[in-house]
């Protein structure tokens, strides 16, 4: 008995059924690795995860029974918000925006000791109990404006140390917005405006200081150069200048009548005419 040849038909068809099953199999022996992220290699059958290798981005090669583990390494960020107490027991809301990563060097030891979920598990937790301790030690007031940037630096600080030693980087903590309750709200904004109208009469009286110091240092200026003046104007002086000027109106064209020795201190008296 003979075996029928296959056709042309089938030789397509079973190439192709030959691709799919490669395919598949290439998927389940491959993982890719996105942009700004990095893997580890978890080996089923050999001692779990592979400690001091890191894979990159792009496609990374593996055993269909072992799997890779893929952490984002780009900065990351969460949202929180927060309900905490002020120093006087004011129940205040925080929005905070927490920047953090992982160590790229160190996901292999992340996965071990805490895993994908590190930031419910070490960055959340770390910044709610700070996030508390540190709106403690300030007033309402302080928190909602002078002090805003001051607490949100002593967050962080108090968060990277927690965090250090658990293959986590937290780059900073913004305090988006400040929730008071309505009563300390509207004190607070009564307190803000008393504050800028005493600023406002403080430049007031400064200016009107200064205009006064002004007109001050222009009335001795007056009264001094007066005074100088009165004490060069001697009677000889002024008669002299009399005479200066009787002669030169005589000498003008304009007809006038001089009466000679007829005024004051003996001086002219002068007539106009036309």
């Amino acid at each position: 008995m003979t075996t029928p040849k296959p056709t042309g038909r089938s030789v397509v068809i079973l190439l192709i059924v030959g691709i799919i099953v490669i395919a598949f199999m290439a998927q389940g022996c491959g993982t890719t690795v996105p942009s700004g992220h990095h893997a580890v290699k978890y080996r089923t059958f050999g001692g779990g995860t592979k400690m001091g290798t890191i894979y990159g981005e792009g496609w990374q090669w593996k055993a269909p029974w072992d799997r890779f583990f893929i952490y984002k390494t780009q900065v990351d960020e969460r949202k929180e918000n927060l309900q905490v107490l002020s120093s006087d027991g004011a129940t205040i809301g925080l929005e905070v925006s927490v920047w953090f990563r992982p160590l790229i060097e160190k996901i292999d030891s992340l996965q071990i000791t805490v895993g994908p979920n590190y930031y419910n598990v070490i960055v959340g937790s770390a910044l709610r109990g700070e996030a508390r301790a540190v709106a403690g030690r300030y007033k309402p007031e302080e928190i909602y404006s002078t002090k805003r940037e001051a607490m949100a630096r002593e967050i962080v600080e108090a968060v990277q140390k927690l965090v250090g030693d658990k293959f986590v980087s937290v780059d900073n903590i913004i305090i988006r917005n400040v929730i008071l309750p309505k009563r300390i709200s509207d004190a607070i904004d009564e307190k803000l405006a008393a504050d800028q109208a005493a600023q406002k009469m403080q430049f007031v009286l400064r200016r009107e200081r200064q205009e006064a110091e002004r007109k001050r240092i222009e009335a001795k200026g007056i009264a001094d150069f007066q005074r100088i003046v009165s004490a060069g104007l001697t009677k000889s002086l002024l008669e002299w200048k009399g005479i200066e000027a009787t002669e030169k109106l005589a000498s003008s064209p304009n007809a006038k009548i001089v009466i000679i020795g007829a005024g004051e201190a003996g001086l002219p008296i002068i007539l106009g005419g036309g």
